[in-house]
């Protein structure tokens, strides 16, 4: 659990007093604290948005996510709850939508939207590429059935955002592991492009690990990689990666390396070229 607390059940029970919840503690939400100390994580702030509801919410969302292990969830965006309450504070955004016993779990005390249910509410209502960039990371950090969110479409088929959830959930791939990684995947895809398998492990002769690439095509030994900002100022990776590209390359891989420098249509093309050398 995070350190968040109610500060009025804290007060009343002697474990606070009020000069130290005033000087020691931060204000998230309405009668909800959290040490000066501490870090504001996507995670504790769930926690706090739930203690707000007076533990009756159900934690959903990107609030849910965070919970459930995913990366990348924005530790400033507003908290998400299952409440019927529309008079939430700000940083907070409450739903009223029907949730089915099945459909949430405890996780550290709390009720927390199920992984499946948690897809299912991300693809709903966000944009399509930002809602397939959330369920990768979902599906990356927990054993989520595809399976068990097509049973919840089905079982909704009438709310709002199902038709974008259904696009979004045939673009899924657990093998994400970033926001820019999915960017990747969908741009190639998009372009016409077969769609790439994700993290494909390159053995030596002996059957080691030698490589493991962000996406590819195996068959014809072309790989596609998203190297972040650490790969070009962190001076060890960037010798290493250099080092690994020689070896794939030794090896027969074509790899093309992306950053944010470069442009949609460059990747494309430099992508279709490799698949020209190919054939």
């Amino acid at each position: 659990m995070s350190p968040a607390i109610l500060g009025g059940e804290s007060v009343a029970a002697g474990q606070m007093t009020r000069h130290a919840l005033r000087t020691r503690y931060t204000a998230i939400y309405p009668n909800i604290y959290l040490p000066n100390d501490a870090e504001l994580t996507a995670a504790a702030r769930a926690e706090a948005a739930w203690l707000w509801s007076r533990r009756r919410g159900v934690v959903a969302g990107r609030s849910a996510a965070a919970l459930h292990g995913s990366k990348w969830v924005d530790p400033g965006a507003p908290a998400e709850l299952l409440y019927d309450n529309r008079h939430c504070p700000r940083a907070l955004q409450t739903y009223g939508d029907q949730i089915a016993d099945d459909e949430r779990m405890l996780i550290r005390g709390m009720s927390v939207t199920t992984p499946a249910r948690t897809a299912l509410d991300l693809a709903c209502r966000s944009p399509l590429d930002r809602a397939v960039a959330a369920v990768d990371a979902l599906a990356n950090a927990t054993e989520l059935k595809m399976s068990d969110v097509e049973l919840l479409i089905r079982r909704y088929a009438g709310r709002r955002g199902i038709k974008r959830a259904r696009a979004a959930l045939d673009l899924i791939d657990s093998g994400s592991e970033s926001p820019r990684e999915t960017w990747l995947r969908l741009l190639l895809v998009r372009a016409g492009l077969p769609r790439p398998i994700t993290q494909i492990p390159v053995l030596d002769e002996f059957g080691q690990i030698i490589a493991r690439l962000d996406m590819g095509w195996e068959d014809v030994k072309i790989a596609a990689e998203y190297d972040g900002d650490h790969h070009r100022i962190d001076r060890w990776q960037f010798n290493r990666d250099i080092a690994r590209t020689e070896t794939l390359t030794a090896m027969g891989w074509i790899v093309v390396r992306v950053t944010s420098l470069d442009t949609a249509g460059a990747i494309i093309h430099r992508v279709q070229s490799a698949f020209a050398r190919r054939m």
